[in-house]
């Protein structure tokens, strides 16, 4: 479910404050390890 949200996030469609907060720090660090480190801030 984290990288379908880093994917949602690095298209456009979803910012990092659309993710839920129990998967919140699996998405910022899929985002990271995805090479987008500056999507990963709120």
């Amino acid at each position: 479910m984290a990288k379908i949200y880093a994917n949602l996030i690095i298209k456009g469609k979803k910012t990092i404050a659309d993710v839920p907060p129990d998967i919140l720090e699996q998405v910022k660090q899929t985002l990271i390890e995805m090479g987008h480190p500056e999507l990963a801030e709120e």
